[in-house]
C-alpha cells in the first residue's frame, strides 16, 4: 500500500517569500497549504487584545485554554484564521502582532498548545507547511524539507515593497532593522529556534524571481513526491 499522505516542510527567516512561494506550490501541485506564521500571530493577536505581553509566561499560561483557533479556506484557497469564532486573517498582518507571534513562538505552553494541532493537519492531508521550526520539530519526518532564505537586506527590500503596494507607511532602513531583530529573537529562543534541519536543502532566492524560486522548489519536491 502506498503512501497515504505527503508533507514539505519550508523552513526559514522571516521576509524570505516562505508564504508566498507556498501557497503558489500548494495550489499548482493541489496540496493544502499551512500558514504556521498566521497561527503564531493568531496567539500574539488574542494576547495583545487581552493586554497580557507574550513574554508574560504566567499570563500566557493563565490565557492559553480559552484560545479556541480553526483554520479555514476561502474560494481562493488562501488560509484564514478564526479565533474564537472571529475571522481575524487581516488583523494580524501588522509588524507589532509579527513581533509579538515571535515572542510567544518562545514560550513552551504555546509552542505545546498548537504543536498537535500543526501536526493534525499534515495527518489528514498532503501539506505545504511553512515556519521556523517545522522540518525541526513540527514534522521530523516530512518527505520534503527545504530552507528558504536570502540576504536580510533583500528580505527588507521585499517586505518594504509589500508594505507600500499594501498602501502601509514604510521606512526602509526600520524594515531591515525589524528583520536582523527578528532573526535574533527566532535562532537564539530557547525553545524550537530556527535552524535548517540537517536533511533539508537550502535554497537561497536572493538571485531569484518568485517564478524562478518556485520552480527550484518544485525540482527539489520532485526528487521525493511522485507529482
Amino acid at each position: 500500500m502506498g503512501k497515504q499522505f505527503y508533507s514539505v516542510a519550508i523552513d526559514g527567516p522571516a521576509g524570505a517569500g516562505k508564504s508566498t512561494m507556498a501557497r503558489i506550490l500548494a495550489r499548482e501541485l493541489g496540496f493544502v497549504y499551512v500558514d504556521t506564521g498566521a497561527i503564531y500571530r493568531s496567539v500574539a493577536y488574542f494576547l495583545a487584545l487581552m493586554g497580557i505581553s507574550p513574554k508574560d509566561t504566567d499570563g500566557v499560561t493563565r490565557l492559553i485554554d480559552e484560545i479556541n483557533l480553526q483554520i479555514t479556506y476561502d474560494e481562493t484557497g488562501a488560509q484564514r484564521m478564526i479565533l474564537n469564532g472571529l475571522d481575524i486573517s487581516g488583523e494580524i498582518r501588522t509588524p507589532e502582532i509579527s513581533k509579538g507571534a515571535s515572542l510567544a513562538s518562545a514560550q513552551k505552553v504555546v509552542r505545546s498548545f498548537l504543536l498537535e494541532m500543526q501536526r493534525e493537519v499534515a495527518r489528514r492531508h498532503n501539506v505545504i507547511m511553512d515556519g521556523r521550526d517545522i522540518g525541526t520539530v513540527v514534522l521530523p519526518k516530512a518527505d520534503v524539507k527545504i530552507y528558504l532564505t536570502a540576504s536580510a537586506e533583500i528580505r527588507a527590500e521585499r517586505r518594504y515593497a509589500e508594505m507600500l503596494e499594501k498602501g502601509q507607511k514604510a521606512d526602509f532602513k526600520q524594515v531591515l532593522q525589524e528583520i536582523v531583530q527578528r532573526d535574533q529573537q527566532d535562532m537564539t529562543r530557547a525553545i524550537a529556534p530556527l535552524k535548517m534541519a540537517a536533511d533539508a536543502v537550502k535554497l537561497d532566492t536572493s538571485d531569484l524571481d518568485i517564478a524562478q524560486s518556485v520552480a527550484q522548489m518544485k525540482d527539489i519536491i520532485a526528487r521525493s513526491i511522485p507529482l
